[in-house]
């Protein structure tokens, strides 16, 4: 598995320099966590970029990919399989290095894996959240044990109140079957002093006391 810090907003270098694989900044105006500052600085071993969207028009993904550098959009809104897939081709028509895709779901107390067939062409992975009144950053989980009916070999990203205390959880879902197509874990709210400000400490904790977590250093 690796690791996703979602919700960048304050504190961004300082987050950046623990080496979390993905940092996740959110373009979407109704979240607390909204990214409108200047991209921030590259390091020479920085973290991956997602840019978090929400239904949103393809040229201002285009225009915050090529401002922020983004290795990957997320898309967490009701984007159809068509959607997807022209986005797709607008990005690779127009960048010599386009971005994958990251299709976000929200799972209930139950969940229909079947319509995910028709994203698997234009999506590179699939995310799964709780369902709640926002789009994504509720704060709050979802069984896990529905992911055991994923039928699929696209890997996915878990979301969803992760924080210091899920780490048996986590570690027992690794090993699982359900976890089998786990590439990684993405944290927020848990992980913060206030909306877009990540706790730097207890960050660095979480991925101290999880060595299980990584196969590689960010950027590989």
């Amino acid at each position: 598995m690796k690791l996703k810090v979602c919700g960048m907003k304050e504190n961004t270098g300082e987050i950046a320099r623990l080496e979390p694989d993905y940092l996740g900044f959110i373009f979407w105006k109704g979240s607390s966590r909204y990214y409108d500052g200047e991209p921030p600085g590259t390091a020479a071993k920085s973290p991956r970029r997602v840019g978090v969207f929400v239904d949103a028009d393809p040229s201002d993904i285009l225009q915050r990919t090529r401002d922020f550098d983004l290795t990957y959009i997320q898309l967490h809104g009701s984007e159809t399989p068509g959607y997807c897939s022209r986005l797709n081709a607008y990005l690779k028509d127009a960048l010599a290095h386009p971005p994958g895709l990251i299709k976000a779901f929200a799972v209930g107390v139950d969940f229909d894996f079947k319509p995910l067939e028709a994203y698997r062409p234009s999506c590179e992975y699939f995310l799964f959240d709780s369902r709640g009144p926002l789009p994504g950053g509720n704060g709050t989980g979802f069984n896990w044990e529905i992911l055991r009916g994923y039928p699929y070999d696209t890997p996915f990203f878990l979301s969803g109140g992760i924080g210091p205390d899920s780490l048996e959880a986590l570690e027992a879902f690794a090993a699982s079957a359900a976890g089998a197509h786990c590439h990684a874990i993405d944290v927020n709210s848990k992980f913060e002093i206030a909306p877009g400000k990540k706790d730097a400490g207890k960050i660095k904790r979480f991925m101290a006391a999880s060595p299980w977590l990584w196969q590689g250093s960010a950027g590989q």
